[in-house]
């Protein structure tokens, strides 16, 4: 039953991390040892071996990526939109002494406007200098 499961995750999974992970659960279900897994996939043995573990502990949840691979959004989507707007719109409009907006410039602007607050773009850029 395991094995069927995880042959039509091999053929429907989407992410390749998932797909990677159910291909090393099924050649360890097949007997296959985790230095020739590693071999065939170009991994380490010690990656086959964290992935098998996992699986044996979490089962079928393991297989899941543990995130997007990035963090979290830090903007909600209210205030995304107001910042497309702002980014599309002419500066001049918006009085300011420029045609065109540089990502330094919207980001002065954004926080200077209080669109967004100075958190949300602690890690985003450097302070202009």
């Amino acid at each position: 039953m395991t094995q069927t499961l995880l042959r039509r995750i091999t053929r429907t999974a989407r992410d390749p991390v998932k797909l990677r992970r159910a291909i090393v659960v099924l050649m360890s279900a097949q007997g296959q040892p985790a230095v020739d897994i590693a071999h065939l996939l170009k991994v380490c043995d010690d990656y086959v071996r964290d992935v098998i573990h996992a699986f044996n502990e979490r089962g079928f949840g393991a297989l899941d990526p543990k995130g997007s691979g990035r963090p979290p959004k830090k903007v909600d989507e209210p205030t995304r939109t107001k910042i497309r707007a702002i980014a599309w719109c002419d500066p001049r409009f918006l009085c300011q002494p420029f045609s065109v907006w540089s990502l330094t410039k919207l980001r002065a602007y954004l926080l200077h406007t209080n669109v967004v607050a100075g958190d949300q773009y602690r890690d985003a850029a450097p302070d202009p200098a």
